[in-house]
């Protein structure tokens, strides 16, 4: 077998010898051979040509062709043998040549000169060429940025003999990013962790570049586990973040991206560090009509429901006890982690810090003397927030008032009332209670008090009884 090195200089050697073609024609051929620094070209009956390796090479370095692939290029000279180039570059470029780019859509090389209206003035060769702001790249980026760079064009308008020239950089980056788009989507399925870029924030999400202008979705409740208010808050434009494909919609060319999968869900330890009863500080994120939403820590929020406010009596009811921002501290009522909910309720200022921690609150059960809140009325009788979740009922019959008096005034919304529990049923829902037991047993209370405070000495009692034995005795006759 032959050295591959004697037979490229073979090669290389007779490619000096081909027949001469003008300077700036176009030509097509085959790749032959690859060496360290220049690779040779078939062009048929033209014989071979030589282009440089750098010519051949993508953005990352990569050789980005094999052989017998088909390259265009142009004849740049003719001295010594022909030598080709797919960038047209330097002063030497004649018009002729940037004409011949034009239409054969070969890459000039091109210094960006200044900014202007709308755009950049670039020089390529002696010309002056104008290139609009939409065309410099595929991303946005400080204008400022491209000043005094050296850039690969593609001249998209020529006109006028070369007097007026646009050109485009775009142009070359969306036509490399299609060629390694394949390669990239190639890597891009579900479950997989990539790296990508931010180029847009909405206020559904980011879009992420993940390489040659693949972009997916990262939706804002992917973002975090915590409520995200703002995307913006989480990422921004031209930032490099790590993702995980949760989703590819081939048909739909769709990718649906995650943020917060790369971190664990606090959801999966709320059995070992909530329990029913606890109480826990926390801060409402927002109001609804049927309740308050509480994040007890980043990524679990909870419910405080309407039903678990004591009534005010005013108007604006339960809502004026919270509001967004706010922050207080909350029994914990239920929690179930499958379908991740957790309710609580706000425990009011008048409550005692202490006794709430001991779990202190007295039980609703038969014999128990409560306070609780009047919440509203009925035609029978008067219903009472004792706890959350936990209302009771004072028969009209056991409000005390008489039935010609005013049970409203009597008993005005949000005003507290002390009740004495009369029956509770097994499922502890329907609570009958008494306030005229209260007043009963305060009035027994007073007259034991007072009986108390009346009674002689216990050791004059006999006395006093024997003289009135002795009052009531019969006189002897």
């Amino acid at each position: 077998m032959s050295d591959p090195e004697e037979d490229f200089a073979t090669m290389f050697e007779a490619s000096l010898q081909a027949r001469r073609l003008e300077k700036g024609e176009i030509v097509e051929g085959m790749i032959v051979a690859i060496g360290p620094e220049v690779a040779l070209v078939d062009v048929g009956g033209k014989g071979e040509a030589v282009i440089a390796i750098d010519e051949l090479k993508n953005a990352d370095g990569e050789l980005e062709v094999a052989l017998g692939d088909r390259v265009q290029a142009m004849v740049v000279s003719t001295s010594g043998g022909l030598t080709l180039s797919r960038r047209l570059a330097g002063a030497a470029a004649s018009d002729r040549q940037f004409e011949d780019a034009f239409h054969s859509g070969l890459p000039v090389e091109g210094k960006v000169e200044r900014e202007v209206k709308g755009g950049y003035e670039v020089r390529i060769g002696r010309q002056r060429a104008f290139c609009p702001i939409s065309q410099i790249d595929v991303r946005g980026a400080d204008a400022s940025a491209y000043g005094g760079q050296v850039y690969q064009f593609r001249i998209i308008e020529y006109k006028e003999g070369g007097s007026n020239i646009v050109v485009s950089r775009r142009a070359l980056l969306e036509e490399e990013q299609r060629a390694n788009a394949a390669e990239v989507r190639d890597k891009i399925v579900s479950g997989a962790v990539m790296t990508g870029r931010v180029i847009s924030v909405r206020d559904f999400g980011a879009f992420v570049d993940l390489g040659a202008g693949v972009q997916g979705l990262l939706h804002v409740s992917e973002m975090s586990w915590s409520r995200v208010s703002a995307p913006s808050e989480i990422v921004k434009v031209g930032e490099e973040i790590t993702v995980k494909v949760l989703r590819v919609d081939e048909d739909k060319q769709k990718i649906s991206l995650g943020l917060k999968q790369l971190s664990a869900d606090p959801w999966s330890r709320v059995r070992d560090v909530y329990e029913v009863a606890q109480l826990r500080p926390g801060r409402v994120t927002r109001v609804a009509e049927f309740g308050a939403f509480v994040e007890l820590e980043p990524g679990i929020e909870a419910l405080a429901h309407a039903s678990t406010f004591a009534p005010t009596g005013r108007s604006e009811s339960w809502s004026g006890q919270v509001a967004p921002g706010m922050t207080g501290t909350f029994e914990i009522l239920s929690i179930d982690p499958e379908q991740k909910r957790i309710g609580v309720a706000l425990v009011q200022e008048g409550l005692a810090r202490a006794e709430a921690a001991a779990g202190a609150r007295p039980g609703i059960v038969p014999g128990a003397r409560l306070t609780g809140k009047v919440e509203r009325y009925a035609k029978f009788g008067v219903f009472v927030f004792l706890a959350p979740g936990r209302t009771g009922l004072i028969p009209l019959s056991e409000t005390g008032v008489a039935k010609e008096g005013d049970v409203q005034r009597a008993f005005p919304v949000g005003a507290d009332v002390e009740v004495i529990v009369l029956e509770v049923d097994p499922s502890g829902r329907r609570i009958r209670l008494s306030a005229k037991a209260v007043m009963e047993a305060r009035e027994a209370e007073e007259v034991r008090e007072w009986a108390e405070r009346k009674a002689p000495p216990a050791d004059g009692f006999g006395t006093l009884a024997d003289k009135l034995r002795s009052a009531f005795k019969p006189r002897e006759k």
